[in-house]
């Protein structure tokens, strides 16, 4: 293929066009140019990546670096692009062999076997919140009464983080997710969160426990500078991207009755559901950047040491070449392949923790909601185009 230019010249729409698609702007681009070249907001010459096999083959290939010190931010702000350059050990800006060092570290605390065992304790939490939910009576916002502390609650327990403490995690989580914030509170929200993490690794040092948090504290092999790193990530990213994915895809499920029914027919398509909703949602907003270290050819694309390559994930799991009829909900798909959790060495840690959580949730809510449905018109729902994280702000619902 050529190497043809993008009418993306300042940097990526953030706007959907509708609220379960990716910008129309982006999308268009995958037929013809799956590879195109993008010019970011500040001047930058890189390229933005649509198709779903390019994709895979980036996210697959060592030659493309995660290293945060070339990062360039793919969309109009003030927020620094190397805002957490001074953070080691965050291992989605971490290259082998120091990426695999502390992932390897990591690997015994979320296996699919260790995952399982959690399952009676995510029903409870998801029981809890639902039946709170029963008493207090219609309306309730699905965000803050369900989807976000449940997720939040999960992850305290497995890192072993204090759960008082939420407010002030998911506070300073909010501002580092926001597309448009000035430095200087981007800053305040970064120093606030390591701070408390530090905190709370101090506490580990002191007295281990059965928990991640310790389990990194008490390894001989990694630096307390790069423990700090780590645990945050996974404290981030742990409770957002699953919080947001349940109630996205709750909208989505109300916004498809057809879908919504065929699943309360047959609860055991409640594994194709999160598939596909993790597929056709895809709440990794702006995607994925990574650069490569040599000169490197794509699909007869030539990228050179240095360029900005962003992956646009939203749009990869909507690639026709890939997922037939890929604008389409459809849970009898399952959205098998998809690319939400990324690929290669970066493949989220986490995923089988938040399939989990996904399937438990959303069955809790088919047991305890048969009747659930909006409380408010479908266009008043706000969505978080601002953020990072995609998903709703909240979710207003009544049964």
């Amino acid at each position: 293929m050529t190497q043809s230019s993008c009418p993306i010249t300042n940097g990526l729409p953030t706007h959907r066009e509708r609220r379960f698609d990716p910008p129309d702007a982006v999308r268009s681009l995958q037929a013809d140019r799956p590879i195109c070249r993008m010019t970011f907001p500040d001047g930058h010459n890189g390229w933005l990546v649509t198709g779903y096999q390019q994709a895979r083959e980036i996210l697959a290939d060592q030659r493309f670096s995660s290293d945060i010190a070339v990062k360039h931010m793919a969309f109009p702000t003030d927020r620094p692009a190397d805002l957490e350059a001074g953070v080691p050990g965050l291992m989605e800006h971490m290259d082998p062999p120091e990426h695999t060092r502390i992932r390897r570290r990591l690997m015994g605390q979320f296996t699919v076997r260790r995952m399982r065992q959690l399952v009676p304790r995510i029903e409870q939490i998801a029981t809890d919140y639902a039946e709170a939910m029963v008493r207090k009576g219609p309306p309730a916002d699905l965000v803050d009464d369900f989807a976000l502390p449940v997720s939040s609650k999960v992850i305290c327990e497995l890192l072993g983080v204090p759960f008082s403490l939420r407010d002030r995690f998911e506070s300073d989580s909010e501002k580092l997710l926001r597309l448009e914030i000035e430095p200087d509170e981007a800053r305040a929200a970064l120093t606030d969160i390591t701070g408390l993490v530090d905190d709370i690794l101090k506490r580990k040092r002191a007295e281990p426990a059965d928990d991640v948090f310790s389990v990194l504290v008490t390894a001989d092999d990694i630096a307390e500078a790069e423990i700090l790193g780590a645990t945050l990530m996974l404290l981030v990213a742990g409770h957002v991207t699953t919080a947001n994915t349940l109630a996205l895809g709750t909208f989505a499920l109300l916004q498809h009755p057809d879908q919504l029914a065929k699943l309360r027919a047959d609860e055991s398509l409640i594994e194709n559901t999160v598939e596909e909703l993790l597929r056709y949602l895809t709440v990794v907003h702006i995607g994925v950047q990574r650069s490569p270290t040599e000169e490197v050819e794509i699909d007869g694309v030539t990228m050179r040491p240095g360029e900005a390559v962003l992956v646009h994930l939203p749009s990869v799991n909507r690639d026709p070449s890939r997922f037939p009829d890929p604008d389409r909900f459809d849970i009898d798909n399952g959205g098998l392949g998809h690319l939400t959790f990324s690929h290669g060495i970066h493949q989220c840690l986490g995923q089988q923790l938040a399939r989990q959580e996904l399937r438990i949730g959303f069955g809790t809510l088919l047991k305890y909601f048969p009747d659930l449905r909006l409380a408010v018109d479908p266009e008043e729902v706000p969505m978080r185009s601002n953020m990072a994280v995609y998903g709703v702000h909240s979710l207003p619902v009544t049964w």
